[in-house]
């Protein structure tokens, strides 16, 4: 892979450290771990839009031909990518989920997750808030049935919580749940655009104290 711009602002420089972990399991053959590889590193400078399959091929020290052997097109592309980033999301935050007791700790505990990686990998905030809701394909991809399955989890975790008595119950869980994911996507949507740094841990607790004054019971 081709070493960085040295023209990256500090901001993009740290993003790129922090892709580290390598998101594709060993299934995966070198050649299309390389095109993966190299789409996630011109990720952090450029649009999706700009960038172009001779580019990714020219990074990954590959040919176009083999991008089109593992991938329909540049987009089925980013889906798998984006696909990748959510499963290493979950396998991450599903021990987390299930070693923390009570779903409002629950609850917070995905919101401080959640903003901590939009916080620290700022290609998988791209992708996921700017780059692939306005294409039905993604609606079809892997990628969005992983989404499916993370918003699940944090439904019944809502459930549990009306059923507990800690959450209340005048008002549907899928609501309160969207409520929770939208207001994560907008508070950490100007740092995404902007290329700014997101203060993980305060806009978890701030967060978290106004939705839980929306959806907690009186009693807890």
């Amino acid at each position: 892979m081709k070493a960085e711009s040295s023209r990256q602002t500090p901001t993009a420089r740290n993003a790129a450290r922090r892709i580290k972990p390598q998101l594709q399991e060993t299934r995966f053959p070198p050649g299309r771990i390389k095109i993966v590889e190299a789409l996630k590193s011109l990720l952090v400078e450029k649009e999706f839009g700009s960038v172009t399959t001779a580019e990714i091929a020219r990074t990954a020290g590959v040919t176009e031909a083999l991008i089109y052997k593992y991938f329909d097109d540049k987009r089925d592309l980013l889906h798998q990518l984006l696909a990748e980033y959510m499963e290493f999301y979950l396998a991450r935050a599903e021990p987390d989920l299930k070693a923390t007791k009570g779903p409002l700790n629950k609850l917070r505990k995905v919101v401080s997750l959640h903003i901590n990686m939009y916080s620290t990998d700022r290609v998988f905030a791209k992708i996921l808030l700017l780059e692939v809701r306005n294409f039905p394909d993604y609606f079809r991809s892997d990628a969005y049935q992983v989404v499916k399955r993370y918003r699940k989890i944090i439904l019944e975790i809502i459930k549990a919580g009306v059923r507990s008595g800690e959450i209340r119950r005048d008002a549907p869980p899928s609501v309160m749940r969207d409520l929770v994911l939208g207001a994560i996507e907008q508070v950490c949507l100007p740092g995404v655009i902007f290329n700014q740094e997101i203060s993980a841990d305060l806009l978890s607790e701030s967060l978290c104290e106004l939705i839980f004054k929306g959806i907690a019971t009186e009693r807890t």
